[in-house]
């Protein structure tokens, strides 16, 4: 499983839904397929699986991916109250290097897809910034993201601007780069191996304004509270879901699952249940999510797709495909080659 693989509230999927709204694109053209409603952005403490935050991702890039530096402007919305607990411990903390290693150790309480690792190069701190394990087309928003999410958290908890001693991207040089000087302070370089941050090693000693052992302490042991009730959330459906789109072209039922789970459909059932969902709801995600995937190229036929997905035939999976979208599944293929959006349609 990939690192990013965690639950994470829907704070982050709301902040992205807006900057797309600023653009001119709806919200619910970029919730398009990650099985959460515009009503449900606005839930407190509603948490979401990390494949429907990447799925909006990918449908804000997919429509906004000419906008210069999008990612570099949408983690400048993420400032520590967006964290909850977490960024009351990064507030609280003693020192900056203090307050960094918090963030790494709660990694799961945020938003991250990245992999952060921290090395020392003599009077420098490095932090580093893998985005192998995500699609290539999405790498380069969600690095200027996570980046510039980090940097907005530096400034919000220790409020000396220190600027970076210097900074590299992975991803190809841009026709512009105002964005990324005006925003990091210091003119990046491209092309390069790995993302790096590099910060003066001193600057991790500095002591933070709000420091409080007390508020500290308190904040923690918040954190580890709601990083147990979302560990202990990803349970049953998340291994249901794995099993069920392991195994997509045979599509096993509720009585297969449950026997493969060593428990019995009512028990599964109440289960789901307690999870808020259902086995229904789980096997049209799995579907949908892996029907979007395989039509994304003109290799697979309508009818292959079908096969894949378990159907008994491709008329029912085109009936079930214009219950999600309200188009067929040729139709959409049509006119997603075209650059044309649709929007997943209203139930």
């Amino acid at each position: 499983m990939p690192l990013w693989d965690f639950y994470r509230t829907v704070d982050s999927m709301r902040l992205l839904a807006e900057l797309a709204v600023e653009y001119g694109v709806a919200e619910s053209q970029v919730l398009e397929g990650t099985g959460v409603s515009v009503d449900q952005l606005y839930v407190p403490d509603l948490v979401v699986e990390a494949r429907q935050e990447l799925r909006l991702i990918s449908n804000l890039v997919e429509r906004l991916g000419h906008v210069p530096a999008l990612g570099v402007i949408a983690g400048q919305r993420y400032h520590f109250n967006t964290f909850g607990a977490l960024g009351f411990a990064l507030v609280s903390s003693p020192t900056f290097g203090a307050a960094l290693d918090v963030g790494l150790r709660y990694v799961q309480l945020t938003f991250a897809f990245c992999q952060l690792s921290i090395r020392e190069q003599g009077e420098l701190t490095c932090i580093d910034f893998d985005a192998s394990e995500l699609a290539p087309g999405l790498r380069q928003f969600i690095i200027e993201r996570d980046s510039s999410c980090l940097i907005t958290l530096q400034r919000d908890v220790y409020n000396k601007i220190s600027p970076l001693k210097s900074l590299c991207f992975s991803f190809p040089e841009p026709e512009s780069k105002d964005v990324y000087r005006e925003f990091y302070r210091v003119l990046p370089e491209f092309d390069a191996p790995v993302t790096t941050l590099t910060l003066s090693r001193s600057m991790l000693s500095e002591i933070m304004p709000q420091a409080s052992e007390q508020a500290l302490r308190s904040a923690e042991q918040q954190c580890e509270y709601l990083l147990n009730q979302r560990l202990k959330r990803g349970g049953l459906s998340a291994q249901v879901r794995q099993y069920l789109a392991a195994r997509a072209s045979e599509m096993p039922g509720m009585d297969d699952v449950a026997l493969a789970m060593n428990t019995i459909p009512r028990t599964l059932r109440r289960k789901l249940q307690q999870e808020n969902t259902t086995f229904a709801e789980l096997r049209d995600e799995v579907r949908q999510a892996l029907a979007d995937e395989y039509l994304a190229g003109p290799r697979l036929s309508v009818e292959r797709v079908a096969e894949r997905l378990g159907y008994s035939g491709p008329t029912a999976f085109i009936n079930a495909y214009k219950r999600w979208y309200g188009t067929t599944p040729a139709n959409r293929r049509s006119q997603s080659s075209r650059g044309v959006g649709l929007g997943r349609r209203s139930e």
